[in-house]
């Protein structure tokens, strides 16, 4: 099969296993790392034969709609040969499974090899090249029976990982996460922001005393604050800053992002606003989380 005819996220309640195989220098370990980073379980370069057991241990402590995923290559020495067998056993469990082959051209696995210098697995005492084709050989048969053929050739390692995203992923994990945080300037810009904006060019409430005890969360002060005209203006041009901005990391494989909005203590003007674009860019469609950092310090 190849990959347009492998279905994407599925609503399927069977546990889900990956066995992940295929031409070393084809990104095995880039897409093994792409499921971990998503929450599977991944297990590295093991005999096929401990597939199935280690599924059940993981299972029964997850449950059985856990995500389980195994790297398994000519490594394994001449275990590596009844992964066939083993695929078939698992076929015939109560599971999702696939079989995803990794694969590129060998002008790429060539140029791969000679850029991280190091030794093909299997050249022994010849060439890169003549270790590639004794692979991919050997390999043929899997290539044959997998449910996913991925040709790595034109891809570089984030649109890879983008590709393990899309076919694996959940649509939360397919999609761009931003995290609205509101901060006082007073106890330091948050290190994990991508984007910092000062919003202390907006009247602060701090000096309105029935305001003062109160914060940005609340109507009165919300109202406050966004009832200045440049804080309403301020909003919309960040929105329509910000959107290109979101849509640009989508495309590059940036699943989280952190858009700071800082006033003097974080206690009334930014979380207002926090609030207000988080709202703005969910009705655009996009995953937001709000925190206030400083919103309880006194």
């Amino acid at each position: 099969m190849t990959e347009e005819s492998v279905p994407g996220p599925s609503t399927d309640t069977r546990g889900d296993v990956v066995i992940i195989t295929g031409l070393a220098g084809a990104g095995r370990e880039t897409a093994a790392h792409a499921l971990e980073d998503m929450g599977w379980y991944v297990v590295y370069n093991i005999a096929p034969q401990l597939i199935g057991t280690l599924y059940e241990l993981q299972a029964s402590a997850v449950g059985r709609q856990n995500r389980f995923a195994v790297v398994v290559d000519p490594r394994s020495g001449p275990f590596f040969n009844e992964l066939g067998e083993v695929v078939d056993e698992l076929r015939r469990a109560d599971l999702r499974l696939r079989l995803l082959f990794l694969t590129a051209d060998e002008s790429t696995l060539v140029r791969r090899f000679d850029s991280v210098r190091r030794p093909h697995p299997l050249q022994g005492e010849e060439g890169v090249l003549e270790g590639i084709r004794r692979e991919r050989e050997m390999l043929a048969r899997y290539r044959r029976t997998a449910d996913l053929v991925i040709d790595t050739s034109p891809l570089n390692v984030h649109q890879l990982t983008m590709k393990m995203r899309s076919l694996f992923g959940t649509s939360d994990e397919q999609s761009l996460t931003v995290t609205m945080l509101s901060f006082g300037f007073k106890y330091g810009i948050p290190l994990e922001a991508d984007h910092v904006s000062d919003v202390r060019f907006i009247p602060n409430p701090y000096w309105v005393p029935e305001l003062r005890p109160r914060r940005g969360t609340d109507r009165e002060v919300a109202d406050f604050v966004l009832g200045d005209a440049n804080a309403a203006e301020f909003v919309e041009r960040y929105t329509e800053m910000i959107t290109p901005v979101l849509r640009g990391y989508s495309t590059e494989n940036k699943h989280f992002t952190t858009l700071a909005i800082g006033c003097t203590g974080g206690k009334h003007r930014s979380v207002a606003v926090a609030e207000r674009i988080g709202d703005e860019l969910r009705r655009a469609g996009h995953a937001v989380r709000i925190r206030h950092r400083d919103l309880g310090r006194e």
